[in-house]
């Protein structure tokens, strides 16, 4: 016999899984973000949406939520998951190089936006000493699980709000420490139990990094070696459960256990399987926690408030972004395009929020009609998270148009002029930079112009279809430069007027296969590589050794078709000499080379 409880559990579950079977490919049809339909999903079916009138519609009971704690579970099982995801794409190193962001503009974001959004609510809103500084350092925390899937971790944006998210992941626990130390009925041993805490957390951090680092190797191999996708996705849950439960004790934050078993994956050599097995979960428990805060916007409150709740959402929003983009602007981290767009995604409140709210709640340091209020705004910033993100990158492709409309026109010299800037491209200036060779990169989609920008590097907006537009580059006074666009017959076109107008310059051209490097040599190009060769001849030289055959005769094949390529395209191109198809191998580093 089923009880009630399981039913309503059943249905919860039922309900949220149609939701993602609706919402994800409706929203992706129409080229929106999935995020605006699942809070819209959780207004829709949650108890003062639909679920209001289940008492009178029995059967609403079905497609319905009865309150917000029925799915807080599973909604924090969301985030946990967000935050293992996370951590797969990140490692031990990259988090030590992104320390002076962490601990420098994440602290300085979040304390100087607590006090100044504290002030203003003490200054104006006429709250108590307490009550000001658990609210304002409440609504100075930002969403991770919006922001990063949102900007992810390895773009200028990316970097720089993950550095204060991450902050602001582990000062949760010393926020709610306080906050407790606050509370009227606070005991005198509120700061050694903090201090103990800390100590504790430090200790089982400790442990988890150094069992994961003998551990998961061993457990990740079996599992390889059972070739069974089922064995990864139970070992990944064990690990992320492991963490999460072993933080949680230690009086820390789940999430940074999660983080944490992340991080030491990512050490692993496995970390691609499980990223691409655990994908499909972390996007569903997301959307639960998305539904979970939809169902906490109640209709009839925002109806009776709406102009005090306006007032108070542009408040924090506009006070968030401005301490944000300032901090970035100002301590030279990011470009002002950069600094603008973290500001507005960084700006709505954040789902750890809530847990402060509930916590200054608890603590009485906040009454139970100022702790609603509060959590309607935060759920109404929650929403409105997509359309700043949109709106901060509007902006940012602004002023970075603006400020390179402003700057005067300069003249190339001895650089490396680089035209499109996609995968291709954008590899080729990577390298370029890395070996400090100077370099100027030009591109015809904005976005992608505005985006490298943010990332640093070099690059102005140019059709190179229009007459003249190469001319403004200093093509005469260039080392060489390198066509890598998609289009075989603009990259011909250009090839054919670049050698007759600059007989000398190196032109390095992208080639599609060998009969399209051969037109570009009859061109003009100096050296024109087919990209399909060496993908192929490495798909070839892992299936060969994976089949047993020794990596001598391997390398000898390889060597066969490269030397046939070559004459293939010396005849069909009608060269004097042969072209140069050749794979570049990073070389072997020794003990003496390194200086050791």
């Amino acid at each position: 016999m089923v009880s009630e409880t399981e039913t309503s559990a059943i249905g919860n579950a039922l309900v949220v899984l149609g939701a993602a079977g609706i919402v994800i490919p409706a929203f992706a049809r129409f080229r929106l973000p999935p995020v605006i339909g699942f809070i819209l999903v959780g207004l829709l079916v949650g108890p003062s949406g639909l679920g209001a009138l289940a008492g009178d519609y029995p059967w609403l009971k079905h497609i319905t939520i009865a309150s917000t704690e029925d799915i807080a579970l599973f909604a924090e099982f969301g985030i946990i998951l967000l935050l293992f995801s996370i951590g797969l794409e990140l490692s031990f190193r990259r988090l030590w190089q992104l320390r002076k962001l962490v601990f420098g503009i994440g602290a300085a974001e979040l304390l100087l936006g607590g006090a100044i959004l504290g002030g203003a609510l003490w200054l104006v809103g006429g709250y108590s000493t307490p009550a000001a500084f658990g609210l304002g350092i409440a609504l100075a925390l930002s969403s991770t699980a919006l922001v990063l899937p949102i900007a992810g971790t390895k773009s200028a944006v990316g970097r720089a709000s993950f550095s204060m998210l991450l902050f602001e992941d582990l000062a949760i626990v010393p926020i709610i420490f306080i906050l407790g130390a606050l509370a009227p009925t606070a005991a005198a041993g509120g700061t050694e139990a903090l201090l103990t805490t800390l100590w504790q957390g430090v200790v089982v951090v400790a442990v988890l990094a150094i069992a994961g680092w003998f551990l998961l190797p061993r457990i990740f191999a079996q599992a390889a070696r059972a070739k069974d996708p089922e064995l990864f996705l139970a070992a990944s849950l064990l690990v992320v459960i492991v963490a999460a439960m072993a933080t949680a004790a230690a009086g820390l934050s789940p999430i940074v256990g999660a983080l944490l078993a992340g991080l030491m994956i990512a050490e692993t050599e496995y970390h691609n399987e499980v990223e691409a097995i655990t994908a499909p979960f972390k996007g569903l428990a997301l959307g639960v926690f998305l539904i979970s805060v939809g169902m906490g916007l109640n209709l009839k409150t925002i109806a009776e408030q709406w102009p005090q709740l306006i007032v108070a959402v542009v408040g924090v929003v506009a006070i968030k972004a401005i301490v944000t983009a300032a901090l970035l602007r100002f301590s030279n981290v990011a470009r002002r395009g950069t600094a603008a767009e973290v500001g507005l995604l960084m700006s709505s409140p954040s789902e750890t929020t809530l847990i402060v709210l509930a916590t200054a709640l608890q603590a009485q340091i906040i009454g139970r009609d100022t702790a609603e209020f509060w959590q309607l705004v935060t759920a109404i910033g929650l929403t409105i998270t997509p359309l700043l993100a949109r709106i901060g990158h509007d902006i940012a492709r602004r002023i970075e148009m603006r400020s390179e409309g402003a700057r005067p026109e300069e003249t190339p010299e001895g650089r490396t002029v680089v035209v499109g800037f996609g995968r291709v491209g954008h590899t080729v200036a990577e390298l370029l930079r890395e070996h400090d060779r100077p370099y100027i990169a030009v591109d015809a989609d904005i976005d992608t112009v505005a985006a490298a920008r943010r990332d640093g590097f070099i690059v102005r907006f140019a059709d190179v279809a229009r007459p003249g537009a190469l001319d403004k580059l200093g093509i005469e006074t260039a080392n060489a430069i390198v066509l890598t666009m998609d289009d075989p017959v603009q990259q011909l076109r250009m090839t054919r007027q670049l050698r007759q107008k600059y007989p000398d310059l190196p032109i390095i051209s992208r080639a599609r296969d060998a009969d399209h490097a051969a037109t570009l040599y009859q061109a003009g190009a100096s050296d024109a590589v087919p990209e399909t060769l060496e993908s192929s001849l490495q798909l070839a030289e892992a299936v060969l050794i994976d089949l047993g055959v020794a990596m001598g005769p391997v390398i000898a094949s390889i060597h066969d078709v490269r030397a046939k390529m070559r004459h293939d395209i010396m005849t069909k191109g009608q060269l004097e000499r042969e072209p140069r198809i050749r794979k570049l191998r990073p070389p072997i580093r020794t003990p003496q080379s390194d200086g050791t």
